[in-house]
């Protein structure tokens, strides 16, 4: 799911809003997950991002969805029709699953009439769908197996099952509605009488079911589920998943068990879901020993696996995570759905641990992982994420960067993985815990909250990330002492916050935590340096040794042939000076873009060219405008 609440009371409560949210959280958590409305998006970078998603992305889905057949296949199987066609991949049950997760969460955020009759509709066509023992999965019910689990490998029986139970659950969360969640309920019960100790043994080649069930027991408090979470947490690895590519166990995440998996390995997408729904169960169960092994690939896949934006995965082959430092940036494959399970698996890990560097990944991922992955229109994607595209680049799959962004995918988990995002992309901004109020991402709009001392409200107000300058304003105080956290990114050298007329130094890669009993209007400033700054890479990456890429505040950059001066191509540059400038632009809705000199050098035999001023976007705004050459990692003039 896309947001991770702690397991509730049974009792539920009226939140602000009218709508349903949880109680008294139970989990081991040391932050803990606001109601879903507490935060609320005002303009800027992000709240116009979910305004569109709203607007635009998520009813365009819809008919991308109707188009495609995704409905069709529910409604052909309601009716008893299993000789008619059957519409995309076996996983497209799935990709219907998360678009209407994004459904709930707009219904959640917005109240639109259309959200909540699309919610009503779908569930009740999915519903209809579904066998008398709690069976759903069109493509077999369809006729395309002769029987149920016969390739539990690729079929995605049970990941489809998953994603069913995160739109439920997200549905009820959102609206409180029942009628999809009976559907995943029946649906998880047919597991559990199938799956587990003593009774057929196995798991999907495809993560998923881990974390959807603790959500589930979250949600109902029935034990069940989470100890089928656990199952399957504690079944990969004894080799019960017959790979159907030549990847092997790996791709799967079936070669080692959870308990001994130091790195993420094999299909990124799969790795990290996989590795979220652990974190989940290691939670709940309070397994200490499961989270710190957690911890520690999360730590390895950090130093060892992960490009400059937070991209994961660098091989087509098998979408896989590669070697340790294989990092390739022409060829990285960074699938953007795979940035998205990156955020997801760091918040439960944030949650659980309290450490910044978590809410420092999920910054970085977000906004240069998972923002290049849609267009500025709000209906053009991008499935992979390459850091370079070359001049002359021709594409062979749609997918690739040469290919320009596209409208959709046969295999659409991207765009339905990002509008669920979206959707509830303020539920990561702020969290509470030890009577104190979290913030780990900066965007205008406002947060409320609960807190001992009583109910507390702040307004942010920032042109983040475009600007460092963060003002919070005191709106509702409490009547007794609190503390508010302000979440300082390792980037961030120099950074300081100012109360009132006292200003002090914050420290990068930590939390600046203020305690005291606050007074209605007071401000608090926090400042972040937003000047850029030149990176290098690590040295075991052969594709950026002697290369920097450029960063402003926590924006990655990238050269476009679009921005330079004619008769400077992207492929030939090299930087001559460690000096930057900034200046912000009418382009692509209004950006800073970066100034920097450098040469060209002659591709036939490696001649300078006379020094240039060249001009870098923020990454995840690149192939707005005319496609062609791009590069992030730049060779840097030897002195």
């Amino acid at each position: 799911m896309s947001v991770s609440q702690a397991a509730p009371d049974h009792d539920r409560a009226e939140v602000a809003g009218g709508r349903i949210g949880p109680v008294d959280p139970k989990a081991p958590v040391i932050m803990t997950p606001l109601p879903f409305d507490a935060v609320r998006l005002s303009g800027g970078v992000l709240g116009d991002l979910q305004r569109d998603n709203g607007a635009l992305s998520v009813p365009r889905g819809a008919g991308h969805l109707e188009a495609q057949g995704a409905w069709a296949n529910f409604d052909n199987v309601a009716a008893g029709r299993t000789d008619a066609d059957y519409h995309g991949p076996c996983f497209e049950d799935g990709e219907a699953y998360k678009w209407l997760e994004a459904v709930a969460w707009e219904a959640a955020r917005s109240g639109d009439q259309a959200c909540l009759d699309w919610l009503a509709g779908y569930s009740e066509r999915i519903g209809a769908a579904q066998a008398d023992d709690g069976y759903l999965n069109t493509f077999v019910q369809a006729g395309r197996r002769a029987g149920r689990y016969e390739q539990l490998a690729w079929d995605h029986e049970i990941f489809n099952n998953g994603a069913l139970i995160q739109s439920a659950v997200a549905q009820f969360r959102a609206t409180g509605q029942q009628q999809l969640l009976a559907v995943a309920r029946n649906a998880a019960d047919h597991l559990d009488r199938t799956f587990g100790p003593g009774k057929r043994q196995g798991s999907c080649g495809h993560p998923l079911i881990e974390m959807a069930l603790v959500e589930l027991y979250r949600a109902s408090g029935e034990r069940r589920y989470l100890e089928l979470a656990g199952y399957f947490v504690d079944v990969r690895g004894q080799d019960l998943i017959d790979p159907v590519h030549g990847f092997g166990d790996a791709y799967h995440s079936d070669r080692i068990p959870v308990r001994e998996t130091t790195v993420p390995e094999g299909h990124a997408v799969r790795a990290i879901y996989l590795a979220a729904g652990a974190t989940d169960v290691a939670i709940e169960r309070q397994d200490h020993e499961l989270l710190e092994q957690l911890k520690l690939q999360w730590q390895n896949m950090i130093e060892q696996k992960t490009y400059l934006t937070g991209g994961l995965g660098s091989r087509w082959e098998g979408e896989a995570f590669g070697d340790p430092y294989e990092l390739p940036s022409d060829r990285s494959y960074a699938e953007t759905c795979a940035a998205i399970a990156g955020i997801q698996w760091s918040w439960r890990l944030l949650l659980a641990t309290g450490e910044a560097r978590y809410a420092d990944l999920i910054e970085r991922q977000l906004y240069n992982a998972v923002l290049p992955g849609i267009g500025l229109d709000g209906d053009s994607y991008f499935y992979a994420n390459a850091l370079q595209l070359r001049a002359g680049a021709v594409a062979s799959d749609t997918r690739m960067a040469a290919a320009g962004r596209q409208h959709w995918f046969g295999c659409s988990c991207c765009p339905t993985n990002l509008m669920r995002t979206l959707a509830s992309l303020h539920a990561y901004v702020a969290t509470t815990g030890g009577d104190a109020l979290q913030l780990h991402q900066y965007a205008a709009g406002t947060v409320a909250a609960d807190l001992a001392a009583g109910q507390v409200m702040i307004t942010v107000a920032t042109d983040y990330p475009w600007r460092g300058e963060i003002k919070i304003t005191i709106d509702r105080p409490a009547a007794g002492p609190w503390a508010l956290a302000l979440r300082i990114p390792a980037w961030a050298e120099g950074a300081s916050v100012r109360v009132g007329d006292h200003e002090q130094p914050a420290t990068p890669g930590e939390y600046h935590t203020i305690e005291r009993l606050w007074s209605e209007g007071e401000t608090v400033l926090l400042r972040l340096p937003d000047a850029p700054r030149l990176v290098t890479g690590h040295h075991r990456v052969d594709a950026t040794r002697g290369c920097v890429a450029i960063e402003r505040g926590p924006l990655v950059y990238a050269f476009e042939q679009v921005d330079q001066d004619h008769g400077v191509v992207v492929d030939d540059l090299v930087l001559t000076s460690t000096e930057l400038a900034d200046e912000f632009v009418d382009q692509l809705g209004g950006v800073p873009q970066v100034l920097a000199r450098a040469r060209t050098l002659d591709p036939a035999d490696g001649t300078p060219g006379p020094e240039t001023t060249v001009r870098a976007v923020p990454y995840f705004r690149w192939a707005n405008r005319d496609l062609g050459p791009m590069r992030v990692w730049v060779p840097m003039a030897r002195p």
